[in-house]
């Protein structure tokens, strides 16, 4: 199953392919990474698809490509708008039939990778502007993930901030027993203009930073004016302290409804296509209320 997710930038379109990948049965093998607006347009297709030796100028050797690379796991496109548009051609085909011919090759081979995309540019408005294909669009959408900007979804920030803050900390071999009070209503007041990605910089400069066994408000850069929202959700966030990812179990009730549709209510066939287990399925089925 192919996901697109959109948003804005910094919005957190890479977490969600992240737990993607780590919730699916594809967790044991890899997850790929790239930003198709990162690279020169002559390189892209030797770096996705692969290439031979003497493909072109500078090939003295036969290259991996990323499907190759993702095989059995997640191949991760982000920003995939910006890809040129004869290359958006190939992938298309690629998904298609499950063969990639590398450059410059004579032979396919078979492709077994979960692709996951990703634009901060409206789908409707890429097509209009001749950015996207059209064809491709409904290929790559076959679970379409919109990812509201942080500030949004505020019950998101302390769950964000606490996984990051467990990341880093680990990396800084810093014990760390969470935030004060006083840096949890200044987190989740804020606006994040920058997104996700700013809370993640802010998260991992605190935690380098602070000198306590928790990250308090002086630990922290933000300035902020509180907002009447923002004031609404400091109130309750003692309750949010617990919240689990709930964008992420939005996106994942949905993926079971549609897909429950689109088997016809089978569910084995979709727990198989969502490579998640029969039982996983009723468990979830019955957690998040769906009817079937």
């Amino acid at each position: 199953v192919t996901i697109l997710i959109t948003g804005e930038s910094g919005s957190g379109k890479e977490v969600i392919a992240d737990l993607v990948h780590a919730m699916s049965r594809r967790s044991k093998g890899r997850i790929i990474k790239i930003n198709c607006a990162a690279l020169p347009r002559e390189l892209i297709e030797s770096e996705l698809f692969g290439s031979v030796k003497g493909a072109f100028t500078g090939a003295h050797s036969d290259r991996e490509g990323l499907f190759r690379q993702a095989e059995g796991g997640t191949l991760f496109l982000d920003e995939i708008s910006e890809m040129p548009i004869d290359t958006q051609s190939k992938l298309l085909r690629v998904l298609q039939d499950q063969k990639v011919r590398p450059v410059g090759g004579k032979t396919d081979y078979q492709t077994n990778c979960r692709l996951v995309a990703a634009t901060n540019r409206k789908p409707e408005d890429a097509i209009k502007d001749g950015k996207m294909r059209e064809d491709l669009y409904y290929r790559i959408s076959a679970i379409s993930v919109h990812l509201p900007p942080l500030r949004e979804r505020r019950d998101d920030i302390m769950p964000l901030a606490n996984a990051f803050l467990k990341r880093f900390a680990a990396q800084a071999n810093r014990p760390l027993r969470g935030f004060s009070q006083p840096a949890v209503e200044r987190l989740t007041a804020f606006d994040w203009p920058g997104n996700v990605r700013q809370l993640q910089n802010e998260i991992q400069r605190a935690v380098l930073l602070t000198e306590g066994d928790q990250v308090d408000v002086a630990d922290l850069s933000i300035s902020l004016v509180k907002t009447q929202a923002a004031a609404a959700a400091t109130a309750s966030a003692d309750e949010s302290q617990d919240t689990n990812f709930t964008l992420l179990e939005g996106v994942e009730r949905n993926a079971i409804i549609m897909m429950l549709k689109e088997t016809g209510g089978n569910k084995l066939e979709t727990a198989k296509r969502l490579g998640i287990g029969r039982q996983t399925l009723y468990n979830k089925i019955k957690a998040y209320g769906i009817e079937v």
